[in-house]
């Protein structure tokens, strides 16, 4: 199951678990559509791996499965 993880590892913007705006690697890296397509050209800085857009979690399912808490942010590698 997908973490969900709240904001953008760049530039920290908030990504709640609805948000279409979500991008991620293979590994969850999470990143926002802006950051991903204007600084790193769709590839992960952290593994390579090509980022998609997460998929959004049903609020039902959101109830019994939240969305994670934890951010993480590393500005470093995305030039912000």
């Amino acid at each position: 199951m997908l973490e969900l993880r709240p904001n953008c590892e760049c530039c920290d913007r908030d990504l709640p678990a609805s948000s279409t705006e979500a991008r991620i690697c293979s590994f969850e890296c999470t990143f926002c559509a802006d950051c991903v397509e204007r600084v790193l050209e769709n590839v992960c800085p952290n593994c390579g791996g090509e980022l998609v857009r997460r998929p959004v979690r049903p609020a039902a399912a959101l109830e019994r499965f939240p969305a994670s808490s934890q951010r993480v942010h590393h500005p470093e590698p995305c030039g912000t």
